[in-house]
């Protein structure tokens, strides 16, 4: 049986050397954005705002996963601005598979290397919408 989490600084211990990530990614969203939150209580936080998800992540041991999905205006905005992302993001990019939806890009983040190019490509999916 999966032991549940209770808290996000529960989190925090289990996420390890990317909780400085997760803190950075987290508070740039909720400072930036007007979704909703949804917490699992176990492993997955989504960001979602009327039925479409800005971004998912997924808890793992000493690292998190984002979930990013790109539609069609998405993509041809990454790929008009690709040479700005890291070759490790132009890699996921490139070998996700793009299904009817969108192309669903599974990136693992382990420390703050990729924190900027994770905001980056959340803001190519919907651009800040919180006017503080």
């Amino acid at each position: 049986m999966e032991k549940q989490l209770k808290s996000f600084e529960e989190v925090k211990v289990l996420l390890k050397n990317s909780t400085a990530a997760w803190d950075r990614i987290i508070e740039y969203i909720r400072t930036n954005y007007v979704v909703d939150e949804l917490w699992d209580g176990k492993d997955e936080l989504k960001f979602r705002r009327s039925g479409r998800t800005l971004a998912t992540f997924y808890i793992k041991d000493g690292f998190f996963t984002a979930l990013i999905i790109f539609g069609k205006k998405e993509r041809e905005k990454f790929e008009e601005s690709g040479d700005m992302f890291s070759d490790y993001i132009n890699g996921f990019y490139t070998n996700s598979k793009t299904y009817h939806d969108g192309k669903w890009m599974f990136i693992d983040v382990v420390d703050t290397v990729h924190a900027a190019d994770i905001i980056g490509l959340i803001n190519i999916k919907k651009k800040p919408n919180n006017k503080k």
